[in-house]
């Protein structure tokens, strides 16, 4: 039986989800993934292995976050 592959489209979004829900178990479930692909893959865009994928846009909402607090 052979494994089954993702995208990486949809690995850009569920890690989009998952970074902007801050919950990525729930992420996981609502995708049917194990919760250490969706870390696996969280992982490999903070590396920049997904060419399209721009942390930095994801890590501007949780700076903001941060500013409030201070």
């Amino acid at each position: 039986m052979k494994r089954k592959q993702y995208s990486n489209e949809f690995k850009m979004q569920v890690v989009k989800e998952a970074l902007e829900s801050g919950n990525r178990a729930a992420v996981a479930r609502r995708y049917e993934l194990h919760y250490n692909v969706v870390q696996r893959w969280m992982k490999d865009a903070d590396a920049g292995k997904f060419e399209d994928f721009n942390m930095a846009v994801v890590d501007d909402a949780g700076s903001k976050a941060l500013v409030k607090e201070n």
